[in-house]
């Protein structure tokens, strides 16, 4: 059972990524297809937390205590996470108003009517 649960958020990871996927490939809607890119995100935030938790640990804070006194997290993948979570956000910022200028140009949403952007 202690094997299952040292797994489960490296699976749960998996699950969002591929649901964000899923929702990307067939999405008809480019809004819809940007909030399927930000799920896919979220998986990221889930896998990288996952990988800097150790059990037992607490917050990498040593004003009351000496170095070394006490297990803590990896404060290294705490922050990537905060980084993953700052450039997900401008990156959908920037694909909803290209969305937009899509939309004022061209009238729609729908990438498969978008003749402009075919090969």
């Amino acid at each position: 059972m202690n094997h299952v649960l040292n797994v489960l958020p490296y699976l749960v990871a998996a699950w969002v990524f591929l649901v964000g996927c899923y929702g990307l490939a067939t999405s008809r809607n480019l809004i819809h297809a940007v909030g399927c890119l930000s799920v896919c995100q979220a998986g990221t935030y889930v896998l990288l937390l996952a990988v800097g938790y150790r059990d037992g640990a607490t917050a990498p804070v040593f004003s009351d205590v000496k170095p070394g006194s006490r297990p803590v997290v990896d404060p290294v993948v705490q922050a990537l996470t905060l980084t993953d979570v700052v450039v997900g956000a401008t990156v959908t910022a920037l694909l909803l108003a290209l969305v937009m200028q899509i939309s004022k140009r061209h009238g729609t949403v729908d990438p498969d009517e978008l003749s402009e952007l075919r090969g």
